[in-house]
C-alpha cells in the first residue's frame, strides 16, 4: 500500500498507484473513468462477459485500462494492488474483496473515490439522503428545490447518476443531491457532508448483512451491521443532521455521530414541530429550525396540497427535503416551487386506472415491507398485491399493523408463502389467492383475481413488499406487467 492513500485526494501521484476496480457496472465505469482521468494505472476486473460489459471494456482499453472478463476474473487480487475501488453489491466476503482485506489494501467505493477526487480544488457540498425507504424521492424534490433557489444542482449516487461522473463534469455545481444506499456507506470512510438525512431504519437487505466479514466491532446481527453502515452518514457533518422523530433510532444514530462543532439535529414530524424541528400545522409545511424565532414561531415553507402523491410517508419526504434545502439556505418560497414542479418517476403510488369505482395503484417501487406498510396505511380499503424476494425479512408486523385494511391479498413470487403465512397467523380472516406460477402470467393471474374481490370505493395496489428480480428484470418491469394486466381488464 502507498502511505499516502490513506489521505489521497485528487492532486496526490496517482500514477503510482496500481488500482484495482471490482465490477464493471455503473458505478465500477465510472469509478474507472475517473482513476484514469487521475493518471493511475486500472485494472478492471468482472466475472460477467457480457455484451454491455464487453463494449464498455473496449472504451476503457482505449484509456489505457486493463480489463479482464470471465468466469474465475475476480477470483485472485494481484500482488501489486495498491488500493480496490468495489462495486457497492458486493459483499464484504468476496475472494478479492477478503483477500484485500487480508493483505491490508485499502478497499473504497465508488462514493468514497468521488469524495477524495473532489478534494481539495472541487470541492463541492453534498446535501445526502439514506433510509431504509423514500430515499428516490427525497433526493428528487431536494434537487427540484434547489434548481427552483436558481442553484446549479444534480441528483446523484444510489439514484442512478454515479457522483464521480458529477465531479468530473464540466458544469461547476453549486451543491449535490445525494442518494446513499447502505451498500454504499458500507465502503464509506472519509466522508463530511454539508448535512445528511436518514429517514427511517427496517429491516431490508438482511441476506446482504447475514455475511458476517463485513460487520464491525460489537456488533452480532444483521440488522444491527445495516444500521451501523447507515450511521456512517451522520460522522463529520458540517451543518444538520436530519431525523425522524416518528423513528427514534434515527434520532439515537443523531445521538451518538461524531459531527464537527456546530452541527445541529433537525428533526422532522407530521405532527407540529417543536424548535429545530419542521413539521405540520393544519395543512400547512412549516419550519421551525432554520429561522431566528424559532423558540416561538414558524415559518410557512409549502402547503400539503404541493405533496403530490398525496401520502402520509411522501409528506415525511417532502419535510426531510425541506430540511436539507433549508439547511442550505434555500428560501421557503423555492421549496414550495420545487415541490409544485416536480414529476416523480413511474412505480410510486401511480394510479393506472380507475374501474367501476376501484382504483389501480402501482407502487411497485415498494420493494420491502417497510415500504409497503407505508403504502398500504394510505388508503382504507385494499385488496393487496404482493411478492417476490423477500431478501430475508419478515412480514409480521405489516400484517399485523394493516389488517383491518385488507379486502383481500394475492401473493406470488420465491417467496409468497412468507407472506401467505404472516396473513395465516395475524389476518385469517383475509382471504388470500397464493399463485404458484413463476412466469410473467403470473401478474396477469393476481390482477384478475384482485378484480373479482374489490368493490366500488377500494384500492387494488400492488406493494410487493419484496424485490423483483426473480420473476422480473427490476420494479419497473413489474409495475409495467401490472399497468399491462389492468388494461387487460377494460380491452
Amino acid at each position: 500500500m502507498k502511505p499516502w492513500l490513506a489521505d489521497a485526494d485528487r492532486l496526490s501521484p496517482w500514477s503510482q498507484a496500481k488500482v484495482v476496480v471490482a465490477g464493471l457496472g455503473t458505478s465500477g465505469f465510472a469509478a474507472a473513468d475517473g482513476l484514469l482521468d487521475l493518471g493511475a494505472q486500472v485494472l478492471v476486473l468482472d466475472d460477467s462477459d457480457s455484451a454491455d460489459n464487453a463494449e464498455k471494456a473496449k472504451v476503457l482499453e482505449l484509456l489505457d485500462a486493463e480489463v479482464r472478463l470471465g468466469p474465475g476474473a475476480t477470483a485472485v487480487l494481484p500482488d501489486d494492488t495498491d488500493l480496490v475501488v468495489t462495486s457497492p453489491g458486493w459483499r464484504p466476503s468476496a475472494p478479492l474483496l477478503a483477500q484485500a482485506a487480508l493483505r491490508g489494501v485499502p478497499i473504497w467505493g465508488e462514493v468514497e473515490l468521488a469524495w477524495r477526487m473532489s478534494m481539495p480544488d472541487r470541492q463541492v457540498p453534498w446535501l445526502a439522503v439514506t433510509g431504509t425507504n423514500g430515499k428516490t424521492t427525497t433526493v428528487g424534490m431536494l434537487e427540484s428545490m434547489l434548481t427552483a433557489a436558481g442553484l446549479r444542482t444534480s441528483a446523484v449516487g444510489n439514484v442512478g447518476r454515479p457522483i464521480v461522473e458529477a465531479v468530473l463534469d464540466e458544469v461547476s455545481y453549486d451543491v449535490l443531491a445525494v442518494e446513499l444506499s447502505s451498500f454504499q456507506l458500507h465502503w464509506t470512510n472519509s466522508l463530511s457532508l454539508h448535512s445528511a438525512a436518514v429517514l427511517n431504519l427496517a429491516p431490508d437487505h438482511l441476506e446482504w448483512y447475514a455475511d458476517r466479514a463485513g460487520w464491525p466491532d460489537g456488533v452480532t446481527d444483521p440488522m444491527a451491521a445495516y444500521v451501523a453502515d447507515k450511521a456512517r452518514i451522520y460522522e463529520r457533518v458540517q451543518q444538520s443532521c436530519v431525523y425522524n422523530v416518528a423513528d427514534d433510532a434515527t434520532m439515537h444514530l443523531v445521538e451518538a455521530a461524531e459531527v464537527v462543532e456546530g452541527a445541529r439535529a433537525i428533526g422532522f414530524t407530521l405532527g407540529i414541530p417543536g424548535p429545530s424541528m419542521l413539521g405540520v400545522v393544519d395543512d400547512v409545511l412549516v419550519d421551525r429550525a432554520f429561522i431566528a424565532q424559532r423558540r416561538d414561531s414558524a415559518v410557512e415553507i409549502a402547503k400539503l396540497s404541493d405533496v403530490a402523491p398525496y401520502a402520509p410517508h411522501n409528506v415525511e419526504n417532502a419535510l426531510a427535503a425541506a430540511a436539507l434545502a433549508r439547511s442550505f439556505g434555500v428560501p421557503p418560497t423555492a421549496v414550495a416551487q420545487g415541490l409544485q414542479r416536480l414529476r416523480l418517476g413511474d412505480h410510486r403510488i401511480q394510479t393506472v386506472a380507475e374501474i367501476g369505482g376501484v382504483r389501480y395503484i402501482d407502487d411497485s417501487k415498494a420493494t420491502n415491507p417497510h415500504a409497503a406498510a407505508a403504502s398500504l396505511g394510505a388508503f382504507e380499503h385494499v385488496v393487496w398485491v404482493a411478492g417476490g424476494q423477500a431478501k430475508g425479512t419478515t412480514f409480521d408486523d405489516l400484517v399485523t399493523a394493516v389488517a383491518p385494511r385488507l379486502r383481500a391479498a394475492v401473493v406470488f413470487g420465491v417467496d409468497r408463502d412468507v407472506i401467505a403465512a404472516a396473513l395465516a397467523r395475524h389476518a385469517p380472516e383475509v382471504r388470500v389467492f397464493v399463485i404458484e406460477d413463476r412466469d410473467h402470467g403470473a401478474m396477469q393471474q393476481a390482477v384478475e383475481w384482485a378484480a373479482t374481490q374489490a368493490v366500488p370505493g377500494d384500492v387494488v395496489l400492488l406493494a410487493p413488499g419484496c424485490a423483483s428480480k426473480d420473476m422480473f428484470s427490476d420494479y419497473a418491469a413489474r409495475g409495467d406487467a401490472f399497468a399491462a394486466a389492468v388494461s387487460t381488464l377494460t380491452g
